[in-house]
């Protein structure tokens, strides 16, 4: 995710990264080298192209930006409901680490236990959603909170996030067992655990269900016929300054494409993703302080205006 200062109007025009402009640089390339071509063969023989109409061009124009619109405010609410769902464990997160804390009694034999466990195992869980999502290895965040008789099972497991919200459920049937909760705040604890479970499938709705694909394969086609169309409809008009138009619509059309497409996929690492490890770090020192712990990790900081 991009954090970064606004930039003044003179900055607007030069600023690279957080933009996708390198990714869609070949495109806009090739669309006015290709306006270029054809307002030189415009310039040197004037009677090469006939005065079109621009009739046509507009109204192909005018259903393609409906398509890009349509599309990107899809896009957009994948990844803002991703935010959302985010947003909602680091508040279960929190409310579940309270109550542990403040409801079970830390004096009462195996309380502080039984405490210490629970926080943990919540960190654990979002550490593994985050990787769970992002598909790739989770133990050198997750091992130092999870018991050792307990990471056999969990390796082994094809869904290691909702594993830790199981053994989370069998730490409550524990404290039940010892009388160290009552049923009311047994019911209140788990109604957290079952809201992080939510939150999981949530996510993982987002993940495995994309946008579908004969739509995105229309609009870019629409996209590409549009560009390279473009310039032999309006050089008569437009004369030598065609290419310039050319990269402009390039630059506007791509540009929507390409940002729909990180926006379609929220959990990865690309400039516009969410910040899952800044948000994951932040939790995890939370729980860490409610525990009382003094050596907690640094909160992570946006490296070249970048927060991951």
């Amino acid at each position: 995710m991009i954090v970064r200062d606004k930039p003044n109007a003179l900055q607007l025009f030069f600023v690279i990264r957080g933009s996708v402009v390198p990714l869609i640089l070949p495109q806009i390339i090739f669309v006015t080298l290709l306006g270029v071509a054809v307002a030189a063969a415009q310039y040197y023989y004037p009677s090469i192209f006939p005065d079109f109409t621009l009739a046509p061009l507009a109204l192909l124009g005018l259903a393609l930006s409906l398509f890009l619109g349509f599309r990107n405010n899809a896009c957009y609410d994948r990844w803002w409901e991703a935010r959302k769902q985010w947003g909602q464990l680091i508040v279960d997160s929190r409310s579940l680490s309270r109550q542990v804390t403040s409801y079970i009694d830390g004096k009462a034999e195996g309380g502080a236990e039984v405490q210490r466990r629970m926080v943990y195992l919540t960190i654990a869980f979002n550490h593994a959603l985050r990787h769970q999502l992002r598909k790739s290895d989770p133990w050198d965040d997750i091992g130092k909170y999870v018991e050792a008789e307990d990471i056999e099972p969990l390796r082994q497991s094809q869904n290691l996030a909702d594993c830790l919200l199981r053994l989370m459920g069998r730490k409550l049937g524990t404290c039940r067992h010892k009388k160290l909760l009552s049923d009311f705040l047994l019911q209140s604890l788990d109604d957290h655990i079952t809201s992080m479970g939510s939150v999981q499938a949530a996510c993982e709705r987002i993940q495995n269900t994309p946008l579908p694909f004969a739509y995105m394969l229309l609009v870019q086609r629409t996209a590409y016929l549009y560009c390279f169309i473009l310039p032999f409809g309006i050089v008569a008009s437009q004369g030598l300054v065609t290419p310039l138009f050319c990269a402009i619509v390039a630059y506007t059309f791509f540009g929507l494409d390409a940002l729909s497409e990180e926006l379609e996929e929220p959990f990865g690492l690309s400039t516009n993703d969410l910040a899952l490890s800044a948000m994951t770090r932040t939790t995890e020192i939370n729980l860490l302080e409610v525990l009382g712990e003094t050596e907690l990790p640094q909160a992570i900081q946006p490296q070249k205006g970048r927060l991951e």
